[in-house]
């Protein structure tokens, strides 16, 4: 099983650094985590490019 990814963000809200777990053996996926700080709800989107390798947008809530 692989590990999931460490990765520092700076949350799309408040503008805090925040260190975030990305668990790229699934794929192509979309989920919400809260900000640690303020509490706001960011939204991961995990896509794959046309050579197959994964990236990751975070996006406000309201975005």
């Amino acid at each position: 099983m692989l590990e999931p990814d460490e990765i520092v963000i700076d949350c799309p809200y408040c503008g805090e650094p925040l260190d975030v777990l990305v668990d790229t053996s699934a794929g192509p996926q979309r989920y919400y985590e809260d900000c640690s700080v303020c509490c706001r709800p960011i939204l991961f989107i995990l896509s794959e490019d046309a050579a197959g390798e994964l990236m990751l947008d975070i996006k406000r809530e309201d975005e």
